[in-house]
């Protein structure tokens, strides 16, 4: 029989993070989520018949973020 080698702290999963400019990299998901809150709130429960109109404060801030980390929202 083969033993395999002993897992230890210092190698459980590293095979599974990147290395480099990619650990760097955020996801889209993680970064400006108050922002996002904040824009889905005032979309969701506006009470007016244009919630583009009235939330397009909150858009733009959402949107400033996001560009702010390199991602681009149309």
């Amino acid at each position: 029989m083969n033993a395999a080698a002993p897992a230890t702290v210092n190698n459980l999963g590293s095979e599974l993070k990147p290395a480099g400019a990619a650990a760097a990299k955020v996801k889209p998901c993680c970064v400006c989520k108050d922002e996002k809150a904040a824009r889905d709130e005032c979309m969701l429960f506006s009470k007016t018949d244009n919630a583009q109109q009235e939330c397009q404060d909150m858009v733009s801030r959402y949107r400033s973020c996001m560009a702010g980390y390199g991602f681009s929202i149309p």
